[in-house]
């Protein structure tokens, strides 16, 4: 088969790495890729608003499977594209992806189908929000409508920094339209946890959970990010979270998109707050693989990558075959960082091994010498028998550089090492 990979970070890089393990592949093609995953994958610069050049361009290669990674093509409407070229894809169509395009839909879809989710109200009037907050009081939640590239959501602990938030959104723009509507929640507390499943109408296949660090410094300070590294699976939390997400969750939100006459197809996310009582609420839904989730989930899958994504096109639920070893991957990012920094700083020259992997992201190719030119320029992930071992060997293999201009959080995966059992406590 002759496969596609759509898009150009670290969980493209780490869906090429999947497809290449299967015995179904015969050649991976990118879309446009990055330099960095270019010795494992034909790199193809196409762009990715051009719809036409890019559904031509994949008949002519005889492409088999489309996997469309990040979100901006699939709310643009890439899948319904490939489908009406008859190219089979993995994703949602540009209506079904909807659910992570506008937090005001996801929220409405919640709460009429009695899936559990913060208290929230939705304003378009920056006046009416602030009002709002002032008798209200904080913490609490203020997101973006629209898609902000994981950088929409502010965690306001006082009044001042929820104020200065509504304005940066709605009066100032940051995010253009995306921000012109927010979505402002209750603050709940407990632990993060993402769990995703491969979808096609109410089939639903879990994934393994994993834990991402959204702030961008130690001790999870800093404002919010896309994600600064993951870890999975996730022991702290309790052996039955996947079945009881499975139920009380993706199911329910598949059954409802089909009801409400969106039928998913492709990688629901679901962002999740378990708290201390062990009670499951969604923080978010998003509609393809998570980054950095998928770069320490994938690698443990043990099943067939290509084989179950036909399965479950075909309409079956694939039993996954996981590995029992942990996966735990940190991000080097830009100074800077989710703000302004400079690009064109040289990456030093690294090797993967076995248990070793670098995912690329934010980079660019001159003259042989790989430079920064993204804020998340790569993710180092190790698979190693436990957490503990697979961090202390990831910070070992990162001390071994020089980092100039460049920052990574030193403390991904403390908290599960730290605290074996958070439910109860």
């Amino acid at each position: 088969m002759n496969i596609l990979v759509v898009g150009s970070g670290g969980r493209e890089h780490a869906l090429v790495e999947s497809v290449l393990k299967s015995k179904r592949t015969q050649q991976v093609f990118v879309v446009p890729g990055n330099p960095g995953m270019s010795d494992k994958a034909t790199c193809v610069q196409i762009d990715l608003d051009d719809h036409e050049h890019l559904v031509d361009w994949a008949k002519r290669e005889e492409i088999s499977l489309a996997i469309v990674g990040p979100e901006k093509p699939l709310m643009a409407g890439l899948v319904d594209r490939f489908q009406e070229a008859g190219i089979p894809a993995f994703g949602p169509t540009q209506e079904a992806a909807l659910l992570e395009g506008s937090k005001t839909f996801a929220k409405k879809l919640m709460k009429k189908y009695g899936i559990s989710t913060a208290d929230y109200q939705v304003f378009t009037n920056v006046d009416e929000a602030k009002q709002y907050v002032c008798e209200n009081g904080t913490p609490t939640v203020i997101k973006a409508d629209g898609l902000a590239d994981g950088k929409g959501v502010i965690v306001a602990m006082s009044e001042e920094e929820a104020l200065t938030a509504l304005d940066r959104l709605m009066a100032d723009e940051q995010f253009g339209e995306s921000g012109k509507t927010v979505v402002i929640e209750e603050f709940l507390t407990g632990e993060e946890v993402s769990v995703m499943a491969l979808v096609n109408g109410e089939n639903v296949v879990p994934l393994e959970p994993a834990q991402d660090h959204k702030r961008a410094y130690d001790h999870d300070k800093g404002p919010n990010t896309g994600g600064m590294g993951a870890y999975s699976p996730v022991p702290h939390l309790p052996n039955d979270l996947v079945s009881r997400v499975e139920q009380e969750v993706l199911r329910p939100m598949a059954k409802a998109m089909g009801q409400e006459g969106y039928s998913f197809t492709g990688v629901l996310y679901a962002g999740l707050m378990v708290s201390s009582a062990g009670d499951i609420s969604v923080i978010e839904f998003n509609v393809r693989f998570g980054d950095p989730e998928a770069q320490v989930v994938l690698p443990r899958l043990q099943s067939d990558f290509v084989d179950v994504i036909e399965e479950v096109l075909a309409g079956r639920e694939p039993v996954l075959e996981w590995s029992e070893d942990a996966c735990l991957g940190v991000v080097v990012a830009s100074e800077g960082y989710p703000g302004s920094y400079k690009k064109g700083v040289p990456l030093p020259r690294i090797f993967n091994t076995p248990e070793r992997q670098w995912y690329f992201a934010g980079v660019k190719n001159l003259e042989g010498q790989l430079l920064s030119s993204g804020g998340r320029i790569l993710l180092l992930s190790q698979r190693a028998a436990s957490l503990l071992e697979a961090q202390e060997e990831v910070y070992k293999t990162l001390a071994q550089y020089e980092w100039s201009g460049m920052f990574y959080r030193n403390d991904i995966g403390k908290r599960a090492i730290n605290n074996t059992s958070f439910i109860g406590k």
